[in-house]
């Protein structure tokens, strides 16, 4: 058995390869790619929690990042308490239960428009056309991206992303991706420096940051980038790529549709069981800071870990029949959006935009079939899901 996070096989569906893996290597190791990898519910969990053992300061990708790579644009979700803690207190108030709410009406108003422009075409795209725009669009407005530079915002962090099968190495155009996405928002930056507005880069350009000392600073220009670029990917990509399962989803389980088109207040239920089954994020690398026996297994100390929380969210161990979508199971511990020091900072965003989404499409289309040989999977590091959900309606 082998486990190969850079696979067609592991991007199309490596949920029997996670089955394999939990049942017979709990601790699997891959002498090519030289990593460890935890399978099993409450291991990923512990492993989440445990961010002295288990350290984010070397990247959260698949391999460990070299220091002047991290130093180059830092982001919180790439370091460990206490620099993470401090620096996470300076934009989490954006991103609270409280402000979230706040941000529904224009989410709607978008979803609306979005929706209204599909629905007397009799096909789309639900990827494309609806998916991945809602997202960025309220994470540009919230940033204070303008509405004509959005879309190419959204390319360039997909590109970013975006892996060749079966090798680890950054393909030339993510690598391009990332040299477009660091010019724009430094541009972007400067120009807020100029001309504050009322948006999250002015907010942090205005910050200041209590270390550990208690001296207060700016952010720098690495740490702002990283804000930016943080704060842009991940709120684009993780519901962009949770709407794009979920339809797929509720197209197979036509009675979980009908019961949301029923019901709009049974939505939440089935996106968090969307979000269980088929998590927008499937790999968080971390570091092993000492030596970790588990299992009988050894895991030596400066080890690349990668916490397979795909294959957590479908352990047996934890979820009964965890192979069978039910949108009325109870999930006591939701690790799908991250657990611990790291946990999603948009959650609550993230959420409320998957609710909306759904609320709107349901109320002009409530009723939908996939072209399911014609979808297409993202090959990224770390993301899971659709890149494209040819529907009809």
């Amino acid at each position: 058995m082998e486990f190969d996070p850079y696979s067609n096989e592991f991007f199309n569906d490596p949920f029997d390869i996670y089955r394999q893996l939990r049942e017979h290597a709990p601790v699997y190791h891959n002498e090519k790619r030289n990593f460890y990898a935890l399978s099993r519910f409450h291991d990923v969990l512990d492993a989440s929690v445990d961010h002295r053992t288990f350290s984010s300061a070397k990247g959260i990708l698949i391999e460990d990042l070299p220091p002047e790579a991290l130093e180059a644009r830092p982001m919180m979700i790439m370091m460990d308490p206490p620099r993470a803690t401090r620096l996470r207190k300076l934009v989490s108030k954006a991103f609270t239960a409280r402000k979230s709410v706040a941000f529904e009406p224009e989410i709607r108003e978008r979803a609306r428009r979005l929706v209204g422009e599909i629905v007397d075409r009799g096909s789309c795209d639900f990827v494309k056309d609806y998916a991945a725009l809602l997202p960025m669009e309220v994470i540009s407005s919230l940033l204070g991206v303008p509405d004509e530079d959005r879309n190419e915002v959204r390319l360039r962090a997909d590109a970013s992303l975006t892996r060749d099968a079966g090798s680890p190495s950054l393909p030339p155009a993510a690598l391009q991706a990332m040299a477009e996405m660091n010019a724009y928002f430094t541009d972007l930056i400067d120009e807020r420096r100029k001309r504050p507005k009322e948006d999250l880069i002015s907010q942090l350009i205005a910050a200041e940051l209590t270390e550990e000392d208690g001296s207060r600073r700016k952010l720098t220009e690495p740490e702002l980038l990283g804000f930016v670029g943080l704060v842009a990917g991940g709120g684009n990509e993780t519901t962009t790529k949770l709407l794009g399962s979920a339809a797929v989803l509720f197209w197979r389980h036509q009675d979980v549709r009908a019961a949301m088109v029923r019901d709009p207040s049974r939505i939440p239920d089935a996106c968090e069981e969307a979000l269980r089954y088929w998590p927008p994020s499937h790999i968080q690398g971390r570091s092993a800071t000492r030596d970790v026996e588990l299992h009988g297994c050894v895991i030596p100390k400066d080890s690349r870990v990668l916490l397979l929380t795909g294959s957590a969210c479908r352990d047996e161990r934890e979820f009964e029949n965890p192979d069978r979508f039910d949108m009325n199971r109870k999930i006591a511990i939701q690790i799908a959006l991250g657990h611990g020091v790291h946990k999603c900072l948009g959650s609550y965003l993230a959420r409320l935009e998957t609710r909306v989404a759904f609320e709107e499409f349901f109320a002009r289309i409530p009723e939908y079939e996939v072209d399911e040989e014609k979808c297409e999977r993202v090959h990224m590091t770390n993301v899971a899901g659709y890149s494209s959900v040819p529907i009809r309606y």
